[in-house]
């Protein structure tokens, strides 16, 4: 302990350390939670969907977009326009509130009569985080026969609300809509460019799922103006992308919940087209309530369950497979290509972002129509189900002839497998995952609840060993790590090396822990292994972290509804689980609240359609992403390095408040 005056002061950590984030100051401080920090494009996507929410809520036909000469960017629409007047609870002016208050907004209440019933805007985040990374930000709302203005800058006011007469020759005679310019701040991103051909398809792809209503692009530099406007719908917009016939005639079709239905709030559903072909890029593109999910996520699961299980059904019946050749639904994938709209009343996303679909209902939603439709298309065209279940077929031999090279590469000289590890039956690198599972009880769940043909299970004891500061060679006196190494079939190795990758025997290698502090732990010191000592695993993709749930909520039955088992991922999730049960009428406090403290506590069955199940599971890959492998080596060190706690309470002290803390 420092007995110097000055250094005591300097480094004084007392009750006027804490700093306590108002307004927009965490959006500002932690613009890298709330968007993306490459450029513009997304702040500016934010203000785009709420013009497209109007459209989408059926009060708008109209969205145009322009890129001003000085660089901001202008989004108009025909819609309601925001309201401007008093909010009856803050007494401020509703459009200051929706662009100055973090979780403020219209789209909260998603049940009937609500303001928007299916919207992307879930968390009244969206436009107050496009406004606090702005320099300059002018917001009009035309409204009931008036005009409402007002501007910002760095999510400030700078110009208070000032109201007019509208609807007058001046205005074009605009009745009702908003129009919202931003200048977004170039400090808060790496450039400040926008991607044009990333805001086109954007645009482009807004107007395929919104028929009838066109979206314009006008560039004032360029003089350049692009209208979209599609009769034809998710068809059209397919075949233009993949500019050749497919072999298989396009598949399309929806379908959607009525008042009536069991499972589903009235309107949810989906719209889809499908196409496959022999040979050429696949197109693949989805979307929840218009938003884009460039990551996938449980709606093309649906969509992949759907399809699968029709064409299965459709080769078990014409008695089609060959013998020992096993179908996948990669196999029925290979080859397609898609474009998905689903209608989710409550969706839930990973990140603010939204890139994918996390909602676990939406397997089952997608799928309950997509499957029947498919299987009566089929059924109605056996020459062309013939011809698709022929593709499936290749594929799944292609497949299965890759497994059975690798599996001869490294059939001598390879070591005992561990006792410990329960194996899978595939040889399929590609196909095959190791879930690295904290703890004896929760691995003979993991073994009896997993997939045999593909996923294996390896239980570990204990805290594996802090690994950063071991020597290599001493790494196997470690008897866990020993294990690890040993079943992935790969040796420990350095960042400059060249490894031998031929004996690696899972295409992805999961670290299942428990969803509390001691879990993390786990996950912490377990990354710390694959990041020091076996970095090319990390490099080609093949880590992950699967999250389990820290909740379950027991539902009564309510309607024509059973009672039922829900699951969150965390408390945000929980959250939104209790508000759709209070939407869909149920009594306040009938349910009852369970937290996992482990994953010993679940059954099988429940740890398959938690963490185990392809389609509902929450995998995360681990990467570096823009990140240099030595900042991240630094960065390390100060985390796990035995003689860094000066540097440990440094990083806490500076990024504490941050996290949110389990206790």
């Amino acid at each position: 302990m420092s007995t110097n005056p000055a250094a005591r002061t300097t480094n004084a950590y007392a009750e006027d350390s804490i700093r306590v984030l108002k307004g927009l100051e965490p959006v500002k401080q932690r613009p890298g939670m709330y968007t993306r920090t490459d450029n513009p494009l997304h702040v500016i996507q934010e203000v785009l969907d709420n013009a497209a929410d109007e459209a989408l809520a059926g009060f708008g036909k109209k969205i145009k977009v322009t890129l001003h000469a000085d660089g901001s960017v202008s989004v108009d629409d025909d819609g309601r326009g925001i309201p401007f007047g008093l909010h009856p609870e803050e007494k401020a002016p509703v459009i200051e509130l929706v662009f100055t208050r973090l979780h403020a907004g219209g789209k909260f209440d998603k049940g009937k009569g609500g303001a928007y019933s299916f919207s992307g805007g879930l968390h009244g985040v969206g436009v107050s985080v496009t406004n606090a990374l702005a320099s300059r930000l002018e917001a009009t709302s035309y409204r009931d026969g008036q005009v409402a203005r007002l501007v910002f800058s760095g999510g400030d006011v700078i110009e208070p609300l000032v109201l007019r007469p509208g609807g007058g020759a001046a205005e074009g005679d605009r009745r009702s809509g908003t129009s919202v310019r931003v200048w977004p701040d170039p400090k808060y991103f790496e450039s400040a460019a926008l991607p044009m051909a990333e805001l086109t398809h954007l645009l482009r792809s807004k107007a395929v799922l919104m028929p009838g209503v066109s979206v314009t692009l006008a560039n004032e530099k360029t003089r350049d103006v692009q209208t979209w406007q599609f009769k034809g719908g998710l068809r059209d917009y397919l075949m233009q992308t993949l500019n050749g016939d497919p072999v298989i005639p396009l598949f399309e079709g929806e379908g959607f919940a009525d008042a009536q239905h069991e499972s589903f709030a009235e309107g949810e559903g989906a719209s889809w087209c499908l196409a496959f072909t022999e040979e050429g890029a696949t197109v693949r593109e989805s979307y929840v309530n218009l938003i884009p999910t460039s990551a996938g996520g449980t709606h093309e699961s649906g969509l992949r369950d759907g399809v699968f299980n029709a064409v299965k059904g459709f080769v078990d019946l014409h008695s089609l497979l060959p013998k020992g050749v096993k179908l996948l639904p990669e196999d029925v994938f290979a080859r397609a290509s898609y474009v998905l709209s689903a209608k989710v009343l409550d969706p839930q996303f990973q990140g603010q972002i939204k890139e994918r679909l996390n909602s676990r209902d939406a397997v089952r939603l997608v799928s309950s129509f997509v499957r029947p439709a498919l299987e009566l298309w089929l059924n109605e065209h056996v020459e062309y189900g013939k011809k698709l279940a022929e593709l499936a077929i290749r594929a799944a031999q292609t497949r299965q002839k890759a497994g059975q090279k690798v599996e001869k590469r490294k059939g001598s000289g390879v070591a005992v497998l561990p006792g410990k590890l329960t194996d899978c039956e595939s040889r399929d690198i590609a196909h095959n995952e190791v879930f690295l599972v904290e703890g004896d009880s929760a691995g003979g769940s993991a073994k009896m609840g997993r997939d045999k043909e593909s996923q294996a299970i390896l239980p570990l004891r204990g805290k594996v060993l802090n690994t950063w500061e071991v020597d290599r060679d001493l790494l196997f006196k470690n008897n866990e790590i020993h294990d690890i190494s040993v079943a992935i079939g790969v040796d420990p190795h350095g960042p400059l090396d060249s490894p031998d990758l031929t004996g690696l025997r899972y295409g992805k290698i999961c670290i299942l822990s428990d969803a509390d502090v001691d879990g993390s732990h786990i996950q912490v010191l377990l990354l710390t292994l694959f990041f020091r000592h076996f970095p090319k695993l990390i490099e080609n993709g093949h880590v992950y972290v699967a999250r389990p749930p820290l909740f379950r909520v027991d539902a009564p039955a309510r309607g024509k509804k059973p009672a039922s088992k829900v699951y969150a991922l965390d408390e945000g999730e929980l959250t939104a689980i209790l508000d759709k049960l209070r939407k869909e009428g149920v009594r306040e406090g009938s349910w009852s609240i369970s937290r996992f403290k482990g994953l010993g506590e679940m059954n099988a069955e429940q740890l398959w359609d938690t963490t185990l199940n392809p389609d509902t599971r929450r995998l995360l890959p681990v990467q570096l992403g823009s990140v240099d492998f030595a900042q991240t080596e630094n960065l390390i060190t100060r985390l796990m390095g035995k003689g860094e706690a000066a540097a440990r309470r440094e990083l806490m002290e500076l990024h504490g408040d941050a996290v949110d803390i389990d206790i």
